[in-house]
C-alpha cells in the first residue's frame, strides 16, 4: 500500500487544520465592510468547522465504529476551535472569542447531526432493499 493511499483519509482534515492555523495567524482579515464582513467571517468559520468534523469522521471511521468516530470527530473539531481561539490571543490585531468557539461547536454538531441522519437513512434504505 502506498504512503499516499494510507494518508488519504487523514490528510484532508490535517490540511484543513493547517489552513485554519495559517489564517488565524494573520494579523487582520477584515475587509472593512463592517457588519457584512463580520457575518461573512462567522459564516465561513462555521463552514470550516462543519467540514473539519466531516473530514475527521471520514478518517476516524477507518479505525472505529461510525458512531464513536462521529463523537470523536465532534470532540476533535471543538477542541481545535478552542485552541484556535486561544492561539489568536497571541496574534497582533486578533482576539480569541468564546462566541467563535460556540459558533464552531454548533457547526460541528450540525454537521454530525446531518451525517448521522444521512447514514441512518442510507442504512434504512439498504435494509429495505434486502
Amino acid at each position: 500500500m502506498t504512503l499516499l493511499r494510507r494518508l488519504d483519509p487523514w490528510l484532508p482534515p490535517l490540511l484543513l487544520m493547517a489552513g485554519i492555523y495559517y489564517l488565524s495567524d494573520q494579523p487582520g482579515l477584515s475587509s472593512g465592510l463592517g457588519l457584512i464582513d463580520t457575518i461573512g467571517r462567522k459564516f465561513v468559520h462555521a463552514l470550516e468547522y462543519a467540514l473539519l468534523c466531516a473530514l475527521w469522521w471520514r478518517a476516524l471511521r477507518t479505525r472505529m465504529a461510525p458512531g464513536p468516530a462521529l463523537m470523536a470527530a465532534v470532540g476533535v473539531s471543538i477542541a481545535y476551535a478552542a485552541t484556535d481561539e486561544y492561539h489568536q490571543t497571541f496574534v497582533e490585531g486578533r482576539d480569541g472569542l468564546v462566541l467563535d468557539v460556540v459558533i464552531d461547536a454548533l457547526a460541528a454538531t450540525a454537521a454530525a447531526a446531518w451525517i448521522r441522519s444521512s447514514t441512518t437513512r442510507r442504512a434504512a434504505a439498504t435494509a429495505g432493499n434486502t
